[in-house]
Formats: structure tokens, C-alpha cells, sequence
């Protein structure tokens, strides 16, 4: 008996809205990484993409446990001598919050082409409005291990 392979033309997408209001930072970036990457499906295949898209809706009431609202940084290069720029994650959520949940699922999506791709299918948005209404999407509940 031979393990199954996922084909490209074999794999139904959905689409599914995660609410960040009050969840962990990185237990809702974790969750949407392992859908984005499709481990939730029997068909999951490593080395294809068979996950489904993602939709993050409320991402400026995600919250940080413990003191990493301030002591932790997001820290960004612009390439040229002294080009290094920090912000702690307190303005990060207030100015930015899409971005935050963004290089938090991206860092556990796989580093390379298919990683890329994986990414492409995920959208954040700050409130709890977004444009997708027309793709259906279903709500995935993410349960509180705490």
C-alpha cells in the first residue's frame, strides 16, 4: 500500500474567519498558520499546498500575555548602515495591528516558495467588517486549551 500524495487539481479550498477579540497572540497566529498550511485536512501533504484561506477580523483586540506588550519588539532593516528600527508591540497594536498578527503567522509558515504562497492567502483586518462575503466564509472556533 503506497501513502497518499495530494494533487493540485485534488484539493477544495475554503474559506474561514477567525475573530481575534480577546485570544493570545500567538495561539491565534498558530491557528491560522495551521490552516493556512491545511494540517487540519486528512489529504495534508508537506510538500503541497492544501490549506485553505484565512480571514482575521477584530485584529487591534488580539492580546499579549505577561509583559510582552512592552518588552516585546518588532525590529525591521531598511538595508542601509543604521538603518535598524525597533518598536515595542504596545505602538505596534495601536498603529499597526494587521501587521502584527502578519509576522506573527508568517514566522511559522515554512521559509521558503510554498511558505510564500501559503501567506498570500491569509487577510487581516482591524475591525470586524472585510470584503469576502461573496467566498462564504465559515467561522472556525478556536478552542481555550486555559
Amino acid at each position: 500500500m503506497s501513502t497518499y500524495m495530494a494533487k493540485p487539481q485534488d484539493i477544495e479550498r475554503k474559506w474561514y474567519i477567525l475573530d481575534a477579540t480577546g485570544k493570545t497572540l500567538g495561539r491565534l497566529a498558530s491557528e491560522a498558520a495551521r490552516l493556512l498550511r491545511g494540517k487540519h485536512k486528512p489529504i495534508f501533504t508537506p510538500h503541497v499546498d492544501t490549506g485553505d484561506h484565512v480571514i482575521i477580523i477584530n485584529a487591534e483586540k488580539v492580546e499579549l500575555t505577561g509583559k510582552k506588550l512592552t518588552q516585546k519588539l518588532y525590529t525591521r532593516h531598511s538595508g542601509y548602515p543604521g538603518g535598524l528600527k525597533t518598536t515595542d508591540y504596545k505602538t505596534l497594536l495601536q498603529n499597526k495591528p494587521e501587521l502584527a498578527l502578519e509576522v506573527a503567522v508568517k514566522g511559522m509558515l515554512p521559509h521558503n516558495k510554498l511558505g510564500s504562497q501559503m501567506f498570500n492567502k491569509l487577510k487581516v483586518y482591524r475591525g470586524s467588517e472585510h470584503p469576502h462575503q461573496a467566498q462564504q466564509p465559515e467561522v472556525w472556533e478556536i478552542r481555550d486549551l486555559m
